[in-house]
């Protein structure tokens, strides 16, 4: 047995899943699956490789999923990639937001447990997929010193909840790109940015109207973590751009040479038109 493990070590661990799995059953939250090991993520090994990369034509400034055969979007030069309407309109401040799947399927689920059940180690995996996120971007020039930062939670909101889940997503994407000797200097910074009011829920919303509700929530506490260099806000979801928008606002006013958006997920406007109205104010809560 040690033999076929290579190492004791792997023969103690396979006796530790045997066990647990034998006294100790659980199912993957995902799809009701038994989870075959001892880990603490409550996700299968199957169900997290599904979390596929985006495959879409998407904006190159906000991700969005371009449709090339309609008329409202355009390549802006030669190389330089295809803008959507809205970012031909009203350009964000930020550089480029970045995301790694759809929200959509087992990636919205997966996201669902780690915000309203508590699930904190599922921010394990969708770290990992965040830090690949970070990686696509640094190959898009993005700086190689960069001062990583979540999007905050109203401070009633993370009470409640316990933690912030944009937190817990960038460590674990920081800890993996440093393990990877990725040649990046991240260095976090999360209470530079804070959230000074609660907001309405954005559903039913304009583009314009989610803006106005936005504005002035959030305030950049530390101006000197982020005068005069690149910021990396993370976030967990990218639903309609407006958190993003205004945090890079905030943020390049307050000194940041550029500011770069990473997520896990982003929601697509075919996708956001399908759900519910309930799960519509869940998705924007977070934006």
């Amino acid at each position: 047995m040690s033999r076929v493990l290579k190492s004791p070590g792997q023969l103690v661990r396979a006796m530790v899943d045997d066990l647990v799995t034998t006294f100790f059953p659980a199912d993957c939250r995902v799809c009701g699956g038994p989870l075959p090991g001892a880990g603490l993520s409550p996700l299968c090994d199957e169900c997290v490789d599904a979390l596929r990369e985006q495959l879409a034509e998407l904006c190159a400034r906000c991700g969005e999923a371009l449709d090339l055969d309609g008329v409202r979007f355009e390549r802006q030069m030669e190389g330089a990639g295809v803008l959507c309407g809205p970012c031909r309109m009203v350009p964000p401040e930020f550089e480029r937001a970045a995301a790694w799947g759809v929200y959509a399927d087992g990636m919205r689920e997966a996201i669902q447990l780690l915000k309203y059940e508590r699930a904190e180690s599922v921010a394990r995996p969708l770290g990992r997929l965040l830090a690949r996120v970070i990686e696509r971007m640094g190959a898009e020039g993005m700086g190689r010193e960069l001062v990583v930062i979540a999007v905050p939670l109203f401070q009633a909101w993370q009470r409640q909840r316990g933690y912030n889940q944009s937190v817990l997503l960038a460590e674990e994407a920081v800890r993996k790109l440093g393990r990877s000797g990725a040649s990046w200097r991240l260095r976090a910074a999360h209470g530079a940015l804070i959230r000074t009011r609660k907001t309405e829920s954005q559903f039913g919303l304009s583009s314009r109207e989610r803006r106005r509700n936005l504005r002035g929530a959030f305030t950049v506490k530390d101006p000197a973590a982020v005068s005069g260099c690149e910021v990396l806000l993370v976030d967990d979801i990218y639903t309609t751009g407006a958190t993003a928008r205004e945090c890079a606002r905030v943020l390049r006013h307050a000194g940041a040479s550029k500011v770069w958006v990473a997520t896990v997920a982003r929601a697509q406007k075919e996708m956001i038109a399908r759900w519910g109205a309930q799960d519509e104010m869940e998705a924007v809560a977070g934006d």
